[in-house]
């Protein structure tokens, strides 16, 4: 235990640093295994995103970590701080771009001038004589520059006395073409009238072995490795389009009122610009510039960029508007709580990219695997040569199927096998408005088979709301909301407040109270036009007024606490008019949300402080069954039974919303966070639900598993690629320019595959 403290101790920094100079998932594994051996450091590299980040303690700098992964034969820097609007122009997006045309240039140039090559060497009816001179001219140049990144890392490696996936391209590129230089140099290869059979497997006889070189194989080698990285480095970009997407939903400008002589005056500036305090306009069809809190107007307001919800929300004075969003009514003015890195949506970003910065388990594996394969490579490649040579075939099949070996070999796809699906499926994560904190999350997805629910502000709106009026034969109904709603106005008790929300719905103009009395939780009295009114507990009413409770109205009341449901009575003049019941209303989706929890295989359990039967009545809307109701739990005690669930053998999820949530919601294997809850809820769990309705946990359950579903996939592909080809190179039944080819084709699977996720649709 002492020695978990020490570590959690030393790791009490955290820092990003963007990486330059990977070109495989072997150089990240280099990097992170650097870093991870300097005092009180833990790190992780991303290839796919080119990121590490790095928890490291007081004995160590910045500049220290920076030091290293130079030093290692990479660049490193520490991103500057920036407003969330200049970092919307500068998430990496340039650089990617940048990285992508590269790409598509060298593989431009490549493709034109490998094809006639390749078109030469494999129809020998096009072999005129001297082509094989041509060949050489045009394929150097694709071998030279066109694969000049990957020589350039191999020999960074060499340097530091290490090979990864670039060694073995550039080591197969050069001996093919390094052979084929010696063969039209020094061999009757390069004499006028020489002709090259086309052969999909190497010849073991030496009268072959005499007319061949092997151009047309480090050329097109070179032009299929670059196009995988091209469509790689397009990955990268569109894989993170989602993010960007959802920063540059942001507005560019506002409209800020400004203090003058005739009046406050509106002035257009950069959002950048913005302070918190400013009051700003925001006109119909605009978006909101940033999160604030409506001063004046009324409008309803489209969130679902935000929450992935199309119904709008309705906005008035005193409540909170986030930023990003359009105001689809009337106008509004809003002073600005939260700017720049602080707002929601620059929040929903960082988690996202943190989330995509770390490393699946699944990914881990593949590290450990890819760090040590290119040795094993290089030496099987060099025993493919000897055992070749020992039984008496030509050298050049030897060297043939050596070369094979080399290329068949390259495991780019394994390294973009979780890299590439995590960013697609946390990017489209964001825009359904579910945010996955971190790729471990992916595991516990699967695992989970319990998944308890918080009823108040999960299951239910979490506000009371009027659900029936019951009133004597005597009475009717808008008369009783006349008296009730203006008396419970003047009370701040939510049951009150729904009382009043209702009445004043109803039509009913919500006047001014006399003699207004709150009677401490019991209830209030007050004169209402002239009429001495009541609205309370019927044993207050009874007691403290001695009414007598209508016989016809108590069985409504009976059946109504039989429900879970409050009733409240309504008395004025002296008689006991009407029963107002009130409750907690379920959520219109929370039925259907179980049902689709429990088609992904989970138990629903109903977790709540409230008192048996309303947990039970809740339990029954929503078909949750008695047996898993779980009532009468005090705050605290909340996280005991998730602990107790644990402890019986259940891998439990937790969805909640509030403060008393959060210790539950991190003890979970699994935590899930209604959006619309607190801070300190979203903060503790590993899921963020944004729009706050119950049916987007089983779509995030579903994402997540799809997302690891393809990870997995992924990994399938490219192990058993790499373990079904590298026998048949080695055994001479795989030409290297297939091999090449075959190789170049795994990673454009895998990047195709990840891409997929994209089309992850919600059942909403």
């Amino acid at each position: 235990m002492a020695t978990q403290v020490d570590n959690v101790q030393q790791h009490d920094q955290e820092v990003e640093l963007a990486i330059g100079g990977m070109t495989c998932a072997s150089c990240a594994a280099r990097i992170e295994k650097k870093l991870n051996k300097m005092p009180g450091v833990s790190a992780t590299v991303n290839y796919a995103t080119e990121k590490a980040k790095v928890h490291y303690g007081s004995e160590v700098a910045p500049a220290d970590l920076i030091a290293t992964v130079q030093a290692t034969g990479y660049t490193a820097s520490v991103p500057a701080p920036q407003r969330a609007q200049e970092a919307v122009e500068d998430t990496g997006q340039s650089a990617k771009d940048q990285e992508a045309d590269t790409w598509r240039q060298r593989l431009t140039v490549s493709a034109v001038l490998t094809l006639p090559v390749l078109l030469m060497s494999m129809i020998p009816a096009l072999q005129f004589d001297n082509w094989q001179w041509l060949s050489l001219t045009l394929a150097s140049p694709v071998v030279v520059w066109g694969a000049l990144p990957f020589h350039r890392a191999a020999w960074t490696n060499l340097r530091h006395r290490a090979a990864t996936m670039d060694t073995l391209i550039s080591v197969g590129v050069g001996a093919a073409w390094l052979w084929s230089l010696w063969a039209l140099f020094f061999t009757h290869a390069g004499m006028t009238g020489m002709r090259m059979p086309f052969d999909l497997l190497p010849s073991r006889s030496d009268a072959a072995a005499e007319s061949h070189i092997y151009l047309e194989v480090a050329a097109a080698v070179t032009t299929f490795i670059v196009a995988g990285r091209y469509f790689e480095a397009r990955a990268k970009r569109t894989s993170g389009a989602a993010l960007r997407a959802l920063l540059d939903m942001g507005a560019k400008d506002v409209a800020v009122l400004r203090d003058s002589p005739s009046g406050p005056t509106e002035v257009r500036i950069p959002v950048s610009q913005l302070s918190v305090g400013d009051r700003f306009v925001v006109r119909p069809g605009e978006k909101i510039a940033t999160d604030g809190q409506v001063e004046f107007g009324r409008s309803a307001v489209d969130a679902s960029m935000l929450t992935g919800e199309s119904v709008p929300v309705e906005a008035g004075p005193g409540d909170p508007v986030v930023g990003a969003t359009v105001n689809a009514g009337g106008r509004l003015v809003v002073r600005a709580t939260r700017i720049g890195s602080d707002t929601q949506l620059a929040q929903m970003a960082r988690l996202v990219e943190d989330a995509q910065n770390g490393k699946a388990e699944v990914q881990r594996l593949a590290d450990r695997v890819s760090a040590v394969f290119v040795p094993i490579v290089i030496g099987l490649s060099l025993l493919t040569l000897a055992a070749w040579l020992v039984t008496g075939s030509s050298v050049t099949a030897a060297f043939t199927a050596a070369v094979a070996v080399l290329i068949i070999a390259c495991p780019c796809a394994l390294g973009l096998a979780t890299p590439t699906a995590l960013l697609v499926g946390t990017g489209r994560g964001a825009q359904l408005g579910i945010l996955i904190k971190g790729p471990q999350i992916l595991e516990s997805t699967r695992r989970v088979d319990t998944i308890v629910l918080d009823k108040t502000g999960t299951v239910t709106t979490g506000h009371m709301a009027v659900a029936d009026v019951h009133v004597t034969a005597t009475e009717d109904l808008q008369t009783v909301l006349a008296i009730a709603g203006p008396l419970e106005h003047a009370s701040e008790h939510p049951i009150a407040r729904a009382i009043a929300a209702h009445s004043k719905d109803a039509g009913v103009d919500l006047v001014q109270v006399e003699d207004f009395t709150n009677h401490g939780g019991h209830g209030v009295s007050g004169s209402v036009n002239g009429h001495a009114a009541m609205v309370g507990r019927g044993s207050w009413l009874t007691k403290e007024w001695s009414l007598s409770l209508p016989v016809d109205l108590q069985g409504q009341a009976e059946a109504a606490e039989n429900e879970g449901r409050t009733p409240v009575w309504v008395a004025w003049d002296g008689a006991v008019r009407a029963v107002v019941v009130v409750s907690d209303t379920v959520k219109e989706t929370s039925a259907q949300a179980i049902a689709e929890l429990r088609e992904l295989g989970l138990r629903p359990v109903l977790l709540t402080g409230d008192n048996s039967r309303a947990a039970r009545s809740v339990a029954g809307q929503v078909g949750i069954a008695d047996v898993d109701v779980i009532a009468e739990v005090l705050p605290a005690d909340k996280v005991e039974v998730v602990k107790r669930l644990q402890a019986e053998g259940a891998v439990v999820a937790m969805v909640g919303d509030g403060v008393n949530d959060a210790a539950a919601l991190a003890q979970a294997d699994l935590g899930l966070a209604m959006g619309t809850g607190t801070d300190v809820a979203i903060e503790a769990s590993d899921l963020t639900l944004v729009s706050g309705d119950l049916r987007a946990a089983p779509d995030a359950i579903r994402l997540a598993r799809a997302t690891l579903r393809t990870i997995k996939g992924n990994l399938f592909w490219a192990f058993a690629y790499n373990v079904a080809a590298l026998p048949l190179a080695a055994v001479g039944l795989l030409n290297p320019l297939i091999a090449g080819a075959a190789m170049a084709f795994s990673s454009v699977f895998v990047v195709s595959n990840s891409l997929r996720l994209r089309r992850f649709r919600p059942t909403r």
